[in-house]
């Protein structure tokens, strides 16, 4: 067997005729990726050019960071937007509706100390006797001057099952130690109770992901208590996942098409519900701060006639986005479809125009709420 031999001549004119190919189809690639790789040797060269004469100081992320936004900021969509470690962080503890700690929401003081604004109820925080207004000093043992808010809360946060121990000062009192087991910490975002005359009310504060099971519970509670009629109480709910908005709308819509979503090259999903009818009477309560999600269930309630709304207009957010990945914690949320109620309504700048208009009046609306109700006591009687 013979072995065919190459000269370093030909070897060199291998290695560049590959070279090229590969250059030729990075090009390629990146043109079909991005429009311009001159743009992004434009960025490289730009952030080089900062790091070599620059006189000032430099924080490398926060160039980083800055010239994401600025990519982001360019579409003048004001639901898209670059998210850092922070913002990821925020967005993910709303959507995910839990996160390990102990329970307590933080404020800082013009003073600059860390104040207890309230222990969430049922939680170690709360059991343990901690109370608004308690001065946070110090966690495990190290102190907390000209630290951030967010880096505290993230020191008090941490895995199910692990301790921390938080110094504590109250009034006059001498500053004292605190051990506290960290659980997971579930932010709830429905609340009920039954109200005269065998009307239920269910308030929806946001959609996260164990939104649609807390609600099926909460509306089989009031069942069980006797419930004839139900007020949905969604003022003031910015929204959140779609799918969460969708699972509470099965509870609430008949057989057929809940909400229609068509992306950027024209492709329609439509989620749908089983329910063979609504066995109750239902009034929902909407505002300007009603939003996304809320809308895509308030719209799907009056487009099928299952419930009547009541209220003022609501926001007018008919877009869908997504939460796109990057590293170490950061994503980019984007606008990726428009979305449609069951007859075809694009509420996107327009919102919802309740049935009955009522306009807020005394503490919490009140007003609207008595309206809801009272519409259903005329339903009973029926």
């Amino acid at each position: 067997m013979f072995k065919k031999r190459y000269t370093a001549p030909q070897l060199l004119g291998v290695f560049f005729l590959s070279l090229g190919v590969f250059s030729g189809g990075t090009y390629y690639l990146m043109k079909n990726w991005i429009g311009d790789p001159g743009a992004l040797f434009q960025i490289v060269r730009t952030m080089h050019l900062i790091q070599r004469h620059y006189v000032g100081e430099t924080d490398r992320k926060k160039i980083y960071d800055g010239a994401l936004k600025g990519m982001v900021g360019v579409l003048n969509d004001p639901y898209s937007s670059y998210l850092d470690n922070q913002d990821f962080e925020a967005l993910s503890t709303m959507t995910e509706g839990h996160f390990g700690g102990v329970g307590m929401v933080m404020g800082l003081r013009k003073d600059n100390q860390f104040v207890v604004v309230s222990p969430i109820e049922d939680t170690p925080a709360y059991k343990a006797g901690i109370k608004a207004g308690d001065i946070l000093l110090k966690i495990d043992g190290e102190d907390l001057s000209g630290q951030s808010l967010n880096e505290v809360v993230k020191k008090i946060r941490g895995q199910d099952g692990s301790q921390v121990t938080l110094t504590l000062k109250r009034g006059s009192e001498e500053a004292k130690d605190i051990t506290v087991t960290r659980s997971d910490i579930k932010l709830k975002s429905v609340y009920g109770r039954m109200d005269g005359d065998g009307i239920g009310y269910i308030r929806v504060t946001n959609f996260n992901e164990d939104t649609d099971k807390d609600f099926g519970a909460k509306l089989q509670e009031l069942r069980d208590q006797g419930m004839k009629a139900l007020v949905l109480d969604l003022r003031d709910n910015p929204g959140g996942l779609l799918e969460s908005g969708v699972g509470v709308a099965r509870y609430l819509v008949p057989k057929g098409p809940i909400v229609s979503v068509t992306d950027k090259d024209g492709n329609t999903q439509t989620e749908s519900s089983s329910l063979e009818k609504v066995d109750f009477p239902l009034a929902v309560l909407v505002n300007h701060g009603t939003a996304s999600a809320a809308e895509i269930v308030s719209g799907a309630i009056q487009d099928t006639g299952s419930g009547k709304l009541f209220g003022v207009k609501t926001y007018g957010k008919g877009v869908v986005q997504n939460i796109f990945l990057l590293s170490n914690q950061t994503a980019v949320k984007l606008t990726v479809a428009r979305y449609y109620t069951p007859s075809g309504r694009s509420i996107d700048k327009v919102g919802i125009t309740p049935d009955e208009v009522v306009e807020a009046a005394g503490e919490e609306g009140a007003n609207q709420l008595q309206a809801a109700e009272n519409y259903l006591r005329q339903q009973l009687q029926q």
